[in-house]
């Protein structure tokens, strides 16, 4: 049986819910110093409620090949890469002008 979207009515393989909460989303990445002198990419302003973050975190770790975490609608990654996760949030269908590196 085809599943039906409980936001848009829609079946779930045409549903458009989480393409335009992706347009939606003011994202920004920085770097912050944490314990021991370790660098962390920390990427801020995705809503966990409309994006699914464990799925994103998932897929971040692996194409970066580091690790990180989700606290909240916070995304910390191990190490220097701020471009690179821009990048990747654009292939992923995040629109770049949206997207603030700092």
């Amino acid at each position: 049986m085809n599943e039906i979207c409980p936001k848009c009515g829609l079946p779930k393989e045409l549903c458009m819910c989480e393409t335009i909460a992706k347009e939606a989303q003011r994202i920004v990445i920085s770097i912050e110093r944490k314990k021991f002198g370790k660098n962390y990419t920390v990427v801020t302003g995705i809503d966990h409620k409309e994006v699914d973050l464990k799925d994103l975190l998932k897929s971040l770790k692996s194409k970066l090949a580091c690790g990180g975490t989700a606290k909240g609608n916070v995304i910390e990654l191990q190490g220097v890469h701020k471009l690179r996760v821009k990048d990747i949030l654009v292939k992923m269908g995040f629109p770049s002008d949206r997207i603030d590196v700092r």
